[in-house]
């Protein structure tokens, strides 16, 4: 009886200090730096992200590798803009929908807060992240996809949106703010692309790009002749690059409107389709939105 009382002993003691076996991780696969950048603030440890455009990646040309497709059918969750941005990645994320959980964030937004598609007839234009309080909703969406594939988790994904979204209005009222420093004949925005219209809708600033939404066609000499001429007519002061689309096209703007007799500046490198480098300030959501309105107001003040 004291050796089989001894073994249970021995027996309860083994089992108990067996290591805990780790519940396994959602794998999520995101397309853009800004949805990487929330959907990672949400999960936390709870999830594994996989973002497949890093910084300076032009989501418009952007062409799926082998190596994504492999990364794209392993993934619990893919997390995607939709709206067109991803045009050539599209295609492939529609033949896996059967069989995955692929969210198109940018259709979350209601479509009466959509802006038409100036490119594509019958389409919205994708950049719905300038808006921050369009990306607050973003946030959400996310939040319930999470927790429906996770419920295990619901307390985590909710605080962490809790706090995101507190964190956001924040942002909105710095974003406010900023640009009343500016008088109404000094919101003027040129940018490379077409990508600020939800920027200039809720902030009130009136925005042209020397390409369309997408950047898959280049801008003739006709293109920069015209903005050429607004510029020098309206007087404006600066002019922006963007990060992900190539400089040479606003440097003949402005070289362009030089030769019309006012001198513009490039006022800066502006965030539009991608975030800056990981591990950045402006390699996050909030960094870059922040980046962006102090580097316009910077300039055209």
């Amino acid at each position: 009886m004291k050796k089989l009382f001894l073994f249970t002993i021995m027996l309860s003691f083994v089992l108990t200090a067996q290591p805990a076996v780790a519940q396994k991780k959602l794998n999520v696969v995101t397309t853009i730096g800004q949805i990487t950048d929330i959907v990672t603030i949400i999960g936390g440890e709870n999830i594994e992200v996989t973002g497949l455009m890093g910084a300076g990646v032009d989501p418009h040309l952007y062409r799926a590798s082998e190596g994504d497709v492999h990364i794209l059918s392993k993934a619990d969750v893919i997390f995607y803009n939709g709206l067109n941005l991803e045009a050539k990645l599209g295609k492939i994320l529609a033949k896996m929908k059967r069989d995955k959980t692929i969210v198109a964030l940018g259709e979350s937004v209601p479509k009466n807060l959509l802006l038409d598609s100036e490119d594509y007839v019958g389409h919205s234009d994708p950049h719905v992240w300038f808006n921050v309080e369009h990306w607050s909703l973003v946030a959400q969406k996310i939040s319930n996809v999470l927790i429906e594939k996770d419920p295990d988790h619901t307390a985590d994904y909710q605080k962490n949106t809790d706090k995101l979204i507190a964190r956001l209005k924040t942002l909105q009222t710095y974003v406010l703010n900023r640009s009343q420093e500016l008088n109404k004949t000094q919101r003027v925005l040129v940018t490379a692309h077409d990508a600020f219209r939800y920027f200039g809708k809720k902030y009130d600033f009136e925005v042209v790009g020397l390409q369309g939404i997408s950047t898959e066609s280049e801008a003739g000499t006709k293109d920069v002749a015209e903005l050429a001429d607004f510029i020098a007519e309206r007087k404006i002061k600066a002019i922006f690059i963007e990060s992900s689309v190539p400089e040479r096209n606003i440097k003949a703007v402005q070289e362009a409107v030089n030769a019309r007799g006012w001198n513009v500046e490039i006022g800066g490198e502006l965030f539009s389709d991608a975030m800056g480098d990981e591990g950045t300030v402006e390699g996050t959501y909030i960094g870059m939105i922040t980046h962006n309105i102090d580097t316009i107001v910077g300039a055209l003040k």
